[in-house]
């Protein structure tokens, strides 16, 4: 029988409150009020150093790096509100928006990845998960400016790659292959490469490691692809035909 070791995993209370402490110094005011920059940013040191790690050299990279994530949310948040015309405010993209939400959990999780604590970054992309319904895997690696819209039903696989200036609608998945070799293709590239400039929308399917979609493209709803599209071209799903039958007046 399989032996599991529970006492290892961390601590989901902790990790909650330190990704609170992260919201409070990027946005202060819009989660808590009254907040004390210094008082959040001593408290997410200790949270971090007690529950996530406590090597002084990841510690003081992971915090020397909140400017770099500042610069990457400014650009998602001024992304979004030129993507999207139903938006009056980065205030209301802040607060309300699912897509910037996910991509903000997303960031703070893949900086935890790269320092190999990728239990603890995978908490915290299913928290986001759980909050927002898109599922972005750690490992991958998006650019900034970032725009998710809806997002309901967005999967993003671990070996991903996503250049800047991408626009993704609700129910895309960038996927792998099922194959049959399964575990072993731990390491491997899986999901698809996709360019800068590109949008992809609802529903579309990009599977595979070997896929590569080029700069300034635009793939259609419901689109299927396993293999690669090159820059400045447009895949759509020609239209279907429609029955269109008269009802009897009541």
């Amino acid at each position: 029988m399989m032996e599991l070791n529970c006492s290892s995993l961390p601590n989901k209370k902790a990790i909650h409150d330190f990704i609170d402490c992260l919201k409070n110094i990027f946005y202060p005011g819009f989660f808590k009020c009254d907040v004390n920059i210094k008082e959040e940013e001593d408290k997410a040191r200790e949270l971090f150093n007690q529950y996530i790690c406590d090597d002084k050299e990841n510690t003081e990279f992971f915090f020397n790096s909140i400017p770099v994530l500042k610069e990457k949310y400014l650009k998602d948040l001024k992304f979004t509100y030129e993507c999207d015309p139903a938006c009056d405010s980065y205030e209301e993209i802040i607060s309300c928006y699912p897509g910037f939400t996910a991509t903000f959990y997303y960031r703070i999780a893949n900086l935890l990845y790269a320092l190999g604590i990728r239990i603890t970054a995978r908490f915290i992309s299913e928290q986001a998960h759980f909050l927002t319904g898109i599922d972005i895997n750690p490992g991958a690696q998006i650019s900034s400016p970032l725009f998710i819209d809806h997002g309901t039903g967005i999967v993003i696989g671990e070996t991903a790659i996503i250049g800047h200036h991408v626009k993704i609608y609700q129910g895309v998945t960038l996927g792998a292959l099922a194959l049959s070799k399964g575990h072993q293709l731990t390491g491997t590239k899986r999901h698809p490469t996709i360019g800068n400039y590109v949008t992809i929308y609802s529903g579309a399917s990009i599977l595979g490691g070997d896929v590569k979609i080029g700069d300034n493209v635009v793939i259609g709803s419901n689109v299927f692809l396993m293999k690669s599209i090159p820059s400045n071209t447009k895949v759509v799903i020609p239209e279907p035909k429609l029955t269109i039958i008269t009802k009897e007046k009541k």
